[in-house]
């Protein structure tokens, strides 16, 4: 018979850790997760581990984290690019695609990512969650401002839902256009 051998338990990083515990209503310390990745933007590797942890809670605060420090910082998307794009986009958890959204936004993307992501997002429509299909608007209208030929395709459907939505949803589809409507003028 082989040896048993004890093996210890693997280390949570303490980035991880202050953002473990608790329930999905909080967000925890995500904000200072997300100061700390400005500051030190290795760290951002270790918030992208945490969105592979069977935790629902700690994903949420991880992908909190990751989209406030990389709202004015792209860059530190681009790593990870190929998992945003065919990994963490794919999971189903809404507070993760509340995230996801506009990080899909922000990438930098080929003529075929930018079709896959708006592909991708127009599927978010259809999600349960109403602050999901909001936030997959907003990040249509934010690459249809960035690449025009999208244009008119996603105009055409966030005219769609400014008819259908929740009265948020509704809102922000009418500002939206506003703002699709005086560009495709410009």
């Amino acid at each position: 018979m082989g040896e048993f051998v004890l093996c210890q338990p693997l280390r949570m990083h303490p980035l991880l850790q202050s953002l473990s515990g608790g329930d999905r209503r909080s967000i925890g310390e995500s904000n200072q997760a997300a100061s700390a990745v400005i500051d030190h933007p290795e760290l951002i590797g270790v918030l992208f581990q945490g969105l592979e942890t069977s935790d629902p809670v700690l994903r949420m605060r991880c992908a909190d984290a990751i989209e406030k420090a990389t709202a004015n910082r792209f860059e530190l998307l681009l790593p990870f690019k190929d998992a945003l794009l065919n990994r963490y986009s794919k999971v189903e958890q809404q507070e993760v695609r509340w995230h996801v959204a506009p990080m899909l936004a922000r990438l930098p993307l080929t003529e075929s990512e930018e079709i896959n992501v708006v592909n991708l997002l127009l599927g978010y429509l259809n999600d349960r969650s109403s602050i999901v299909r909001t936030l997959s608007m907003q990040a249509l209208a934010d690459i249809a401002l960035r690449s025009h030929r999208l244009l008119p395709e996603i105009k055409r459907h966030i005219e769609e839902l400014a008819g259908i939505g929740t009265p948020a949803m509704k809102a922000r589809s009418r500002k939206l256009l506003k703002r699709l409507v005086m560009e495709g003028q410009g």
